[in-house]
């Protein structure tokens, strides 16, 4: 089993910067692939990043060069840079994390960008 726990959501104006952090336990974190997605209200949860153990990022087209996703697995943890925030980046952003057949989640924080 493996536990998630988001931090750094909140209220930006466009333009803006926020980080996401996502703290990990229960599980060798370098084998675990991670991910962030993000669900806005009324729409299903989209994927934003991922990242492997070793690996770079994968992004959604619709953040491309505004975000980046990093891990650190001393820490356990994995980031989400988000730069030149929209207001259509509003939404709640989960953690997820995969090993094997094992599919976890965060409880989600929400990120609110004003125009």
């Amino acid at each position: 089993q493996v536990q998630l726990v988001e931090s750094g959501g909140g209220l930006v104006q466009a333009g803006g910067s926020l980080r996401l952090s996502c703290a990990a336990s229960g599980s060798i974190f370098s084998l675990l692939v991670m991910a962030w997605y993000r669900q806005a209200p009324g729409k299903q949860r989209d994927l934003v990043a991922t990242i492997a153990g070793g690996g770079s990022g994968v992004y959604a087209d619709s953040v491309k060069g505004r975000f980046t996703i990093s891990r650190d697995n001393a820490k356990r943890t994995v980031y989400l840079q988000m730069n030149s925030l929209k207001p259509e980046d509003t939404a709640v952003y989960y953690c997820n994390a995969r090993r094997g057949p094992g599919v976890y989640w965060g409880q989600g924080t929400q990120v609110t960008v004003s125009s």
